[in-house]
């Protein structure tokens, strides 16, 4: 068996989607929630569950369902512990790369009106990879606990404060002309 990089892997070959669709519902066990929380830079990932379609569409395979996870993160505000649902939506097509060469990092194809398909590889779609994408993207980076708010320190006409020093370069030097 193949280590991949990813810290879920749950592979798919195209030639197990049958012509009538394929669902799959999957579940990220403990150690790879683990190490996922580190990635996606959050205290806790508690869940992380997905539901995907896959249809065949030619040589293409399209992908569609939704992943959900609840995360432990901290109050941007408060600093407080909080958990937040994530529930992303992912309609995303995957094709063959073009026969007899791999796609150059940067490629840009200007024929293509749409966005283009994600490269299958190996001949398989990582739903664990695809779920741990829409996950990292799906999760507040500015979290907040509920009713907070975030209010800037009062600073009082006469107190010193940090842009103070600039705010007195500013002002004119008495006599001459700027």
């Amino acid at each position: 068996m193949q280590k991949t990089n990813v810290a879920w892997s749950v592979p798919v070959a195209v030639e197990d989607i049958p012509d009538s669709g394929l669902h799959i519902e999957i579940d990220a066990p403990k150690a790879a929630r683990a190490e996922l929380a580190a990635l996606a830079a959050v205290r806790d990932l508690e869940r992380l569950s997905a539901a995907f379609d896959l249809t065949r569409r030619g040589a293409r395979i399209h992908v569609a369902g939704q992943v959900k996870a609840r995360v432990a993160q901290n109050c941007v505000v408060t600093l407080e512990p909080i958990e937040n649902e994530v529930a992303e939506a992912v309609d995303v097509t995957f094709a063959p790369a073009p026969a007899g060469r791999a796609p150059a990092a940067g490629e840009i194809d200007v024929k293509v009106d749409t966005e283009p398909p994600e490269p299958l590889v190996d001949g398989k779609v990582d739903l664990g990879a695809l779920a741990t994408e829409f996950l990292v993207l799906g999760i507040d980076p500015y979290p907040r606990k509920q009713g907070v708010t975030f209010a800037p320190p009062k600073v009082e006409d006469g107190e010193a404060h940090p842009f103070a020093a600039l705010a007195a370069l500013k002002k004119p030097r008495g006599g001459g002309q700027a």
